[in-house]
Protein backbone atom coordinates (compact mmCIF):
# COMPACT_ATOMS: atom_id res chain seq x y z
CA UNK A 1 0.00 0.00 0.00
CA UNK A 2 1.23 3.52 -1.32
CA UNK A 3 1.82 6.22 2.13
CA UNK A 4 -0.46 8.31 0.59
CA UNK A 5 -2.88 5.55 0.42
CA UNK A 6 -2.34 4.85 3.85
CA UNK A 7 -2.61 8.76 4.04
CA UNK A 8 -6.33 8.97 2.67
CA UNK A 9 -7.77 5.82 4.93
CA UNK A 10 -6.18 7.30 7.90
CA UNK A 11 -8.77 10.01 7.79
CA UNK A 12 -11.70 7.91 8.43
CA UNK A 13 -10.00 6.90 11.83
CA UNK A 14 -9.32 10.53 12.45
CA UNK A 15 -13.22 10.93 12.58
CA UNK A 16 -13.56 8.75 15.19
CA UNK A 17 -10.96 10.38 17.21
CA UNK A 18 -11.63 14.04 16.85
CA UNK A 19 -13.49 15.32 19.56
CA UNK A 20 -13.15 12.51 22.04
CA UNK A 21 -12.32 12.69 25.45
CA UNK A 22 -9.96 9.39 24.99
CA UNK A 23 -8.73 9.49 21.18
CA UNK A 24 -6.70 6.27 22.69
CA UNK A 25 -9.95 4.36 23.04
CA UNK A 26 -11.57 5.96 20.28
CA UNK A 27 -8.75 5.02 17.65
CA UNK A 28 -8.40 1.42 18.86
CA UNK A 29 -12.42 0.62 18.19
CA UNK A 30 -12.41 1.91 14.66
CA UNK A 31 -9.45 -0.95 14.56
CA UNK A 32 -12.21 -3.64 16.21
CA UNK A 33 -15.44 -2.10 14.86
CA UNK A 34 -16.70 -3.80 12.10
CA UNK A 35 -19.33 -1.10 11.12
CA UNK A 36 -16.51 1.78 10.97
CA UNK A 37 -13.83 -0.45 9.23
CA UNK A 38 -16.10 -1.21 6.28
CA UNK A 39 -17.15 2.35 6.26
CA UNK A 40 -13.44 3.32 5.62
CA UNK A 41 -12.76 0.46 2.77
CA UNK A 42 -15.82 1.62 1.28
CA UNK A 43 -14.41 5.27 0.77
CA UNK A 44 -14.11 5.58 -3.29
CA UNK A 45 -10.09 5.97 -3.95
CA UNK A 46 -9.98 7.42 -0.36
CA UNK A 47 -10.04 10.98 -2.15
CA UNK A 48 -11.26 13.78 -0.10
CA UNK A 49 -13.77 15.85 -2.30
CA UNK A 50 -15.17 19.55 -1.81
CA UNK A 51 -18.87 19.22 -2.13
CA UNK A 52 -21.06 22.10 -2.06
CA UNK A 53 -23.16 21.72 1.76
CA UNK A 54 -26.80 21.53 -0.72
CA UNK A 55 -25.63 18.67 -2.06
CA UNK A 56 -25.67 16.86 0.75
CA UNK A 57 -29.03 16.02 2.10
CA UNK A 58 -29.48 14.52 5.76
CA UNK A 59 -32.20 12.10 6.16
CA UNK A 60 -30.52 10.19 9.31
CA UNK A 61 -32.40 9.68 12.24
CA UNK A 62 -31.86 11.88 14.94
CA UNK A 63 -29.70 9.94 17.66
CA UNK A 64 -28.40 12.94 19.43
CA UNK A 65 -30.65 15.54 21.29
CA UNK A 66 -28.25 18.36 21.48
CA UNK A 67 -26.58 19.93 18.90
CA UNK A 68 -24.68 22.62 20.55
CA UNK A 69 -21.71 24.74 19.76
CA UNK A 70 -22.29 25.05 16.01
CA UNK A 71 -21.54 28.27 16.24
CA UNK A 72 -18.14 27.76 18.16
CA UNK A 73 -17.56 25.28 15.28
CA UNK A 74 -18.44 27.45 12.84
CA UNK A 75 -16.08 30.13 13.63
CA UNK A 76 -12.81 27.01 14.05
CA UNK A 77 -13.35 26.21 10.85
CA UNK A 78 -13.39 29.65 9.43
CA UNK A 79 -10.49 30.65 11.52
CA UNK A 80 -8.56 27.16 10.93
CA UNK A 81 -10.67 25.30 8.17
CA UNK A 82 -12.09 22.56 8.18
CA UNK A 83 -9.47 19.83 9.74
CA UNK A 84 -11.38 16.39 9.42
CA UNK A 85 -13.95 15.53 6.53
CA UNK A 86 -17.44 14.54 6.42
CA UNK A 87 -18.45 11.15 5.58
CA UNK A 88 -21.20 10.95 2.63
CA UNK A 89 -22.66 8.48 0.21
CA UNK A 90 -24.20 8.71 -3.19
CA UNK A 91 -28.03 9.22 -3.29
CA UNK A 92 -29.15 5.85 -5.50
CA UNK A 93 -31.67 8.01 -7.54
CA UNK A 94 -29.60 11.11 -7.73
CA UNK A 95 -26.03 10.70 -8.88
CA UNK A 96 -25.44 14.38 -8.27
CA UNK A 97 -26.72 14.52 -5.13
CA UNK A 98 -25.63 12.94 -1.48
CA UNK A 99 -26.56 11.49 1.72
CA UNK A 100 -24.70 11.99 4.75
CA UNK A 101 -23.51 9.26 7.04
CA UNK A 102 -21.92 11.36 9.55
CA UNK A 103 -20.58 14.83 10.04
CA UNK A 104 -24.10 16.49 11.32
CA UNK A 105 -22.63 18.97 13.10
CA UNK A 106 -19.95 19.65 11.13
CA UNK A 107 -22.28 20.10 7.68
CA UNK A 108 -24.81 22.79 9.90
CA UNK A 109 -21.38 24.89 10.84
CA UNK A 110 -20.33 25.42 6.83
CA UNK A 111 -24.13 25.86 5.96
CA UNK A 112 -24.50 28.93 8.35
CA UNK A 113 -20.91 30.37 6.87
CA UNK A 114 -20.70 33.19 4.79
CA UNK A 115 -17.06 32.69 4.85
CA UNK A 116 -17.05 29.00 3.67
CA UNK A 117 -18.79 28.08 0.87
CA UNK A 118 -17.65 23.91 -0.10
CA UNK A 119 -17.00 21.39 2.68
CA UNK A 120 -14.65 18.64 2.33
CA UNK A 121 -16.34 15.17 2.16
CA UNK A 122 -15.18 11.27 2.02
CA UNK A 123 -18.05 9.33 0.00
CA UNK A 124 -18.01 5.71 0.48
CA UNK A 125 -20.55 3.04 -0.96
CA UNK A 126 -22.68 2.43 1.70
CA UNK A 127 -26.05 0.79 1.66
CA UNK A 128 -29.25 1.94 4.09
CA UNK A 129 -28.27 -0.45 6.85
CA UNK A 130 -24.47 -0.16 6.70
CA UNK A 131 -24.62 3.83 6.84
CA UNK A 132 -26.78 3.69 9.88
CA UNK A 133 -24.13 1.58 11.49
CA UNK A 134 -21.72 3.61 10.36
CA UNK A 135 -23.11 6.42 12.03
CA UNK A 136 -24.02 5.16 15.53
CA UNK A 137 -20.47 3.39 15.62
CA UNK A 138 -18.69 7.14 14.99
CA UNK A 139 -21.01 8.75 16.94
CA UNK A 140 -19.93 6.14 20.11
CA UNK A 141 -16.88 6.49 19.69
CA UNK A 142 -16.90 9.88 20.05
CA UNK A 143 -19.48 10.27 23.36
CA UNK A 144 -21.22 7.74 24.06
CA UNK A 145 -25.24 8.19 23.51
CA UNK A 146 -27.20 8.30 26.93
CA UNK A 147 -29.59 5.96 27.97
CA UNK A 148 -32.62 8.32 26.62
CA UNK A 149 -30.66 9.21 23.12
CA UNK A 150 -30.45 5.26 22.50
CA UNK A 151 -34.30 4.58 23.36
CA UNK A 152 -35.44 7.38 20.88
CA UNK A 153 -32.80 6.30 18.59
CA UNK A 154 -33.99 3.25 18.87
CA UNK A 155 -37.51 4.24 18.52
CA UNK A 156 -36.49 5.81 15.37
CA UNK A 157 -34.74 3.02 13.56
CA UNK A 158 -38.28 0.79 14.41
CA UNK A 159 -40.58 3.16 12.84
CA UNK A 160 -38.04 3.89 10.20
CA UNK A 161 -38.46 0.25 9.01
CA UNK A 162 -34.33 0.11 9.88
CA UNK A 163 -35.06 -3.82 10.99
CA UNK A 164 -36.71 -5.59 14.08
CA UNK A 165 -36.04 -5.16 17.58
CA UNK A 166 -33.09 -7.65 17.14
CA UNK A 167 -31.13 -6.08 14.94
CA UNK A 168 -31.71 -2.46 16.37
CA UNK A 169 -30.71 -3.84 19.63
CA UNK A 170 -27.46 -5.36 17.76
CA UNK A 171 -26.58 -1.95 15.99
CA UNK A 172 -27.18 0.20 19.82
CA UNK A 173 -25.26 -2.85 22.12
CA UNK A 174 -28.08 -3.55 23.70
CA UNK A 175 -30.62 -6.85 24.44
CA UNK A 176 -33.70 -7.47 22.56
CA UNK A 177 -35.29 -7.19 26.14
CA UNK A 178 -33.22 -3.95 27.05
CA UNK A 179 -34.83 -2.45 23.89
CA UNK A 180 -38.16 -3.73 24.54
CA UNK A 181 -37.88 -1.35 27.73
CA UNK A 182 -36.66 1.57 26.36
CA UNK A 183 -39.05 1.84 23.74
CA UNK A 184 -42.36 1.50 26.38
CA UNK A 185 -40.48 4.73 28.17
CA UNK A 186 -40.50 6.34 25.18
CA UNK A 187 -44.21 5.78 24.77
CA UNK A 188 -44.94 6.38 28.00
CA UNK A 189 -42.80 9.73 28.87
CA UNK A 190 -43.49 11.02 25.50
CA UNK A 191 -41.17 11.65 22.59
CA UNK A 192 -41.79 15.70 23.16
CA UNK A 193 -41.40 15.85 26.61
CA UNK A 194 -38.17 13.59 26.14
CA UNK A 195 -36.65 16.39 23.61
CA UNK A 196 -37.85 19.21 25.80
CA UNK A 197 -35.39 17.66 28.49
CA UNK A 198 -32.99 16.31 26.60
CA UNK A 199 -29.95 13.53 26.70
CA UNK A 200 -29.35 14.23 30.29
CA UNK A 201 -25.93 12.11 30.70
CA UNK A 202 -25.87 10.13 33.78
CA UNK A 203 -29.77 9.13 33.85
CA UNK A 204 -30.74 5.85 33.42
CA UNK A 205 -33.21 3.54 32.81
CA UNK A 206 -34.79 3.44 36.30
CA UNK A 207 -35.16 7.05 36.89
CA UNK A 208 -36.66 7.73 33.49
CA UNK A 209 -38.90 4.54 34.07
CA UNK A 210 -39.49 6.14 37.31
CA UNK A 211 -40.77 9.34 35.47
CA UNK A 212 -42.85 7.64 32.86
CA UNK A 213 -44.63 5.80 35.96
CA UNK A 214 -45.00 9.16 38.00
CA UNK A 215 -46.68 10.54 34.48
CA UNK A 216 -49.28 8.11 34.59
CA UNK A 217 -49.93 7.84 38.10
CA UNK A 218 -50.58 11.66 38.19
CA UNK A 219 -52.34 11.74 35.38
CA UNK A 220 -49.97 15.09 34.20
CA UNK A 221 -50.38 16.58 31.30
CA UNK A 222 -46.75 16.00 29.33
CA UNK A 223 -47.28 19.14 27.07
CA UNK A 224 -47.26 21.24 30.11
CA UNK A 225 -44.35 19.32 31.66
CA UNK A 226 -42.80 19.89 28.19
CA UNK A 227 -43.07 23.91 28.32
CA UNK A 228 -41.69 23.72 31.85
CA UNK A 229 -38.65 21.59 30.66
CA UNK A 230 -37.88 24.09 27.53
CA UNK A 231 -38.22 26.77 30.19
CA UNK A 232 -35.46 25.66 32.71
CA UNK A 233 -33.24 25.45 29.47
CA UNK A 234 -33.81 28.75 28.67
CA UNK A 235 -33.29 30.13 31.81
CA UNK A 236 -30.48 27.63 32.85
CA UNK A 237 -28.99 29.29 28.98
CA UNK A 238 -29.44 32.74 30.26
CA UNK A 239 -27.99 32.31 33.54
CA UNK A 240 -24.40 30.34 32.06
CA UNK A 241 -21.58 30.82 29.45
CA UNK A 242 -21.89 26.70 28.98
CA UNK A 243 -25.36 25.87 29.25
CA UNK A 244 -24.67 22.39 27.82
CA UNK A 245 -21.14 21.58 29.70
CA UNK A 246 -21.71 18.07 31.12
CA UNK A 247 -25.50 18.23 30.63
CA UNK A 248 -26.38 20.82 33.09
CA UNK A 249 -29.26 22.34 31.08
CA UNK A 250 -30.78 19.15 30.85
CA UNK A 251 -30.32 17.78 33.95
CA UNK A 252 -31.63 20.54 35.63
CA UNK A 253 -34.73 20.18 33.39
CA UNK A 254 -35.14 16.20 34.07
CA UNK A 255 -35.09 17.40 38.00
CA UNK A 256 -37.35 20.25 37.66
CA UNK A 257 -40.31 18.10 35.69
CA UNK A 258 -39.84 15.09 38.66
CA UNK A 259 -39.68 17.56 41.37
CA UNK A 260 -43.37 18.81 39.83
CA UNK A 261 -44.50 15.03 39.93
CA UNK A 262 -43.23 14.66 43.22
CA UNK A 263 -45.56 17.35 44.70
CA UNK A 264 -48.16 16.25 42.58
CA UNK A 265 -47.67 12.60 43.68
CA UNK A 266 -47.53 14.14 47.37
CA UNK A 267 -50.96 15.77 47.07
CA UNK A 268 -52.66 12.89 45.76
CA UNK A 269 -51.52 11.13 48.70
CA UNK A 270 -53.44 13.80 50.71
CA UNK A 271 -56.79 13.58 49.20
CA UNK A 272 -59.32 11.95 50.88
CA UNK A 273 -60.41 8.48 49.57
CA UNK A 274 -63.39 9.54 47.65
CA UNK A 275 -60.77 12.73 46.03
CA UNK A 276 -58.54 9.68 45.62
CA UNK A 277 -61.61 7.12 43.46
CA UNK A 278 -62.42 10.43 41.58
CA UNK A 279 -59.40 11.61 40.23
CA UNK A 280 -56.11 8.87 40.50
CA UNK A 281 -55.49 8.05 36.95
CA UNK A 282 -54.11 4.38 37.81
CA UNK A 283 -50.53 3.35 37.28
CA UNK A 284 -50.17 1.67 33.50
CA UNK A 285 -46.99 0.26 31.54
CA UNK A 286 -47.51 0.07 27.93
CA UNK A 287 -47.56 -3.23 26.17
CA UNK A 288 -44.70 -2.82 23.01
CA UNK A 289 -44.24 -5.96 20.85
CA UNK A 290 -42.07 -5.11 17.62
CA UNK A 291 -41.36 -1.84 18.30
CA UNK A 292 -45.24 -0.99 18.45
CA UNK A 293 -47.49 -0.04 21.03
CA UNK A 294 -50.75 -2.10 21.03
CA UNK A 295 -51.84 -1.17 24.29
CA UNK A 296 -51.44 -0.57 28.31
CA UNK A 297 -51.92 -2.80 31.28
CA UNK A 298 -53.12 -0.83 34.09
CA UNK A 299 -53.32 -1.46 37.59
CA UNK A 300 -55.52 -0.02 40.56
CA UNK A 301 -57.29 -0.55 43.48
CA UNK A 302 -60.12 -2.60 41.45
CA UNK A 303 -57.87 -4.80 39.77
CA UNK A 304 -55.59 -5.12 36.22
CA UNK A 305 -57.02 -4.43 33.64
CA UNK A 306 -55.73 -4.73 29.81
CA UNK A 307 -56.78 -2.51 26.94
CA UNK A 308 -55.79 -3.61 23.34
CA UNK A 309 -56.03 -1.35 20.35
CA UNK A 310 -58.28 -2.15 17.70
CA UNK A 311 -56.30 -4.66 15.24
CA UNK A 312 -56.29 -7.92 13.84
CA UNK A 313 -54.91 -9.53 17.14
CA UNK A 314 -56.73 -7.93 19.56
CA UNK A 315 -59.25 -9.20 17.55
CA UNK A 316 -57.84 -12.91 17.81
CA UNK A 317 -57.46 -12.42 21.39
CA UNK A 318 -60.85 -12.01 21.54
CA UNK A 319 -62.05 -15.31 20.14
CA UNK A 320 -58.78 -17.04 22.50
CA UNK A 321 -59.27 -15.17 25.68
CA UNK A 322 -60.78 -18.25 27.58
CA UNK A 323 -58.05 -20.64 26.61
CA UNK A 324 -55.40 -17.65 26.38
CA UNK A 325 -55.77 -17.30 29.89
CA UNK A 326 -56.38 -20.77 31.18
CA UNK A 327 -53.07 -21.73 29.61
CA UNK A 328 -51.72 -18.59 31.99
CA UNK A 329 -53.23 -19.94 34.63
CA UNK A 330 -51.90 -23.36 34.66
CA UNK A 331 -48.85 -21.85 34.05
CA UNK A 332 -49.11 -19.51 37.40
CA UNK A 333 -50.55 -22.69 39.04
CA UNK A 334 -47.51 -24.89 38.40
CA UNK A 335 -45.05 -22.04 39.27
CA UNK A 336 -47.11 -21.84 43.10
CA UNK A 337 -46.61 -25.89 43.11
CA UNK A 338 -42.98 -25.75 42.94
Amino acid sequence: MTSRKKERMSMLDKLATAGSATPGAAASMITTNRALRSARDAVDGHHVWELDPSQIDDNRPVDRLETNDIEDLRLAIETNGQTVPILVRRQPSQPDRYLLVYGRRRLEAIRRSDKVSKIRALIATLDESAAVRAQVSENMARRDLTYIEKALFARELVRSGFGNQSEVAEVLTMSKSAISMALGIVDTVGEDLIRAIGPAPGAGRPRWEALGKCIEATGSDRTELQEIASGTVEKTAAATDNVTEGGGASLRALETVETILAQKAAHKQKATPDEQSRTMTAASRPLVFDGTKIGSLRKNAKGLTIALSESDFSKWLEAEAHEVLNELYVRWKSKRVD
